[in-house]
């Protein structure tokens, strides 16, 4: 809003009107790779920007606990607009939980034939989703180029890690959560209510994925 105010003066502010800061949670590494599966070489090199739609894609997976157990989260997110285009839960690492993300996504998007799918290395306990053969001959079926990160770089990709750590800190983190079902009710409403449609993003220069991607077509 162009206003000039101090960091005291926030913080004084702030304990005033009982406002807190959410606290981020330690990294927790959940990539697994050592595996001789289906690697793919690191065609982004750290480079996460990009021109226009569907030109870059990245994907993950993580996870919440809840007190029925774990919920898995598989997402995949436009590169130029930080939008998430496609996601599915389970309560196992099953097989086509990635695939089931990435069917959403295209389905979303219609995507073109060479945008380049980014993902990590993950095998082992927690599943070899993206190095699998039924999600590489996914990718070339839609015409996608799988790209993934340099083994056992958990950190490289970014812009995906830093959704979940909002996705956490702002929703997952605050409350404990009797039952998968309202963990993924949760997530939905995040993402459709907030995350695309209103979430401010300084990497978007200060507006929210949706308006970023009109703003770039008009």
């Amino acid at each position: 809003m162009g206003l000039d105010v101090g960091e005291r003066r926030i913080g004084r502010l702030m304990k005033i009107n009982g406002i807190r800061p959410i606290r981020t949670r330690r990294y927790k590494v959940t990539t697994d790779s050592q595996h001789r599966l289906g690697v793919a070489a690191n065609l982004l090199g750290g480079d996460y920007l990009a021109a226009a739609p569907n030109q870059k894609w990245a994907g993950d997976i993580s996870y919440i606990w809840t007190t029925e157990g774990w919920l898995y989260l598989a997402f995949v997110i436009d590169l130029f607009s930080r939008r998430v285009v496609g996601w599915a839960d389970s309560d196992r690492m099953k097989k086509d939980l990635a695939i089931r993300a990435l069917e959403m996504a295209v389905h979303l998007r219609k995507p073109r034939k060479d945008c380049i799918f980014h993902s990590g290395q993950k095998a082992g306990h927690w599943g070899s989703q993206y190095c699998s053969y039924d999600f590489q001959k996914k990718l070339l079926a839609n015409g996608l180029v799988p790209s993934m990160s340099g083994k056992g770089n958990c950190y490289d990709n970014a812009a995906v890690e830093t959704f979940f750590k909002s996705l956490k800190a702002e929703v997952l983190w605050r409350q404990t959560w009797p039952t998968q079902r309202q963990a993924e009710t949760a997530i939905f409403q995040y993402i459709n209510g907030f995350y695309n449609p209103r979430r401010r993003h300084s990497f978007l220069g200060g507006i929210s994925p949706l308006a970023f991607e009109a703003k770039a077509a008009s």
